[in-house]
């Protein structure tokens, strides 16, 4: 679950679940990763930690920053932490770790989707093949996306679809849509857990579509990737309609499903934690 979710919601009374990808290949945590040879990296689950910490501004500060020179050039700290108890196998204690630098308070769970090792795949339509999510995420190709998929199959983590049995609202996105959200619901087990949940479904589409990946998105475009990979239904999409470029499509703003608004935060492109956390909250009470 994205930082502008946690942090809208975090300041309400309600408990929280974020399921976080964990496979990443590129940038710091995924070459930690390959170097260290665990299962799994640590960059989007350290920002859900960071996002829902209860620890100092000095404490944050300190876990977040980057190495700018060095052996560990590019490498933050925390993501170092993690990976300096994960490479020996005990995931479970890195998480831990975190939770307790961090001070994670019991209303929240941070959880992975999946501990196993597996490679993110894309299918291009010219039939290319390329492998790993940094070379999806930032892409060298011309050719639009045919199909995501993992190799091998990962398991979801137990935890983990145990917190979707048990939601109230189950939010996905916004973020990559084939290198990160898809990436958690080619998980065995997650895409199940949701369809099973009598709990109500909510995307959030993304503000900006992203080169090699979505160009030229409508919203209309991103739901249906979304329910295509879940194998199901979402009972809302909140999406927004000023400025971006993933294009809103015509009728969407009479559809009672489709909760269009000026998402924005003041002065960016990006989406306002306050704003979609009164959507989401709205639609909890429904």
């Amino acid at each position: 679950m994205p930082k502008a979710v946690l942090a809208g919601l975090k300041k309400y009374p309600v408990n929280l679940s974020a399921i976080c990808a964990m496979l990443d290949s590129g940038a710091s945590a995924g070459r930690e990763r390959e170097i260290y040879k665990t299962n799994i990296s640590f960059g989007d689950i350290r920002r859900a930690f960071l996002a829902l910490s209860g620890a100092s501004q000095d404490v944050k500060d300190a876990f977040n920053v980057r190495f700018k020179n060095g052996p560990y050039a590019g490498a933050v700290v925390a993501n170092i932490l993690g990976t300096a108890v994960a490479k020996e196998g005990d995931y479970e204690k890195a998480l831990r770790v975190y939770g307790e630098v961090f001070k994670i308070s019991s209303r929240y769970h941070i959880l992975p989707s999946t501990l196993d090792d597996a490679t993110l795949y894309a299918e291009l339509e010219n039939g290319q093949i390329i492998k790993g999510e940094a070379n999806i995420d930032v892409p060298k190709h011309n050719s639009k996306i045919s199909k995501v998929y993992l190799k091998p199959k990962p398991r979801a983590y137990p935890e983990a679809v145990e917190a979707i049995k048990k939601a109230d609202l189950i939010i996905i996105g916004p973020g990559d849509l084939y290198s990160s959200l898809m990436q958690i619901l080619l998980i065995d087990g997650i895409s199940a857990a949701i369809n099973k949940s009598k709990a109500k479904k909510v995307y959030i589409c993304n503000i900006m579509t992203k080169k090699g990946e979505t160009d030229g998105f409508s919203v209309l475009d991103f739901t249906n990737e979304i329910e295509k990979y879940l194998k199901g239904r979402v009972d809302f999409i909140i999406h927004n309609n000023k400025e971006g470029n993933v294009k809103v499509n015509d009728g969407l703003e009479n559809n009672k499903k489709f909760i269009g608004g000026n998402l924005l935060k003041s002065g960016t492109v990006e989406h306002n934690p306050n704003k979609l956390a009164k959507i989401i909250l709205k639609l909890c009470k429904l």
